[in-house]
């Protein structure tokens, strides 16, 4: 069977694209796309990545109305929380579980959830 090799983009809509994009870039370092031939894609690290669909009646993600929410690997889990604080970036005190690694959540500027994961070596 043919399968797919990763994850090739995420989209969603934003009440401001261009504020968001700059404040994923700033924050977190995630590149805008290019809008020109020459310019540098986002390239990640290869990892584990996970892919659950939820319950349309989970809590997980927050308001009820939120139907996605990201989940970024970090290298290191505290030195991310603590960049994001000293940005004034309100983000959860990290939690670890066992086997799985340890976990953060911050927003967007539009509310949208985030997960920072830290997974075990």
């Amino acid at each position: 069977m043919e399968r797919v090799l990763g994850v090739g983009g995420v989209f969603f809509r934003a009440r401001d694209p261009k504020a968001l994009a700059a404040w994923y870039e700033q924050h977190l370092g995630i590149p805008k796309v290019p809008d020109s031939t020459g310019g540098e894609p986002w390239q990640t690290e290869a990892g584990v990545t996970a892919f659950s669909p939820f319950a349309q009646t989970s809590k997980y993600f927050g308001r009820d109305e939120q139907q996605w929410m990201l989940n970024f690997r970090v290298r290191d889990l505290a030195a991310m929380v603590a960049q994001l604080r000293a940005a004034n970036i309100e983000v959860s005190e990290p939690e670890s579980y066992p086997n799985l690694g340890s976990f953060a959540r911050t927003h967007d500027p539009e509310g949208n959830p985030i997960e920072l994961w830290e997974p075990d070596a």
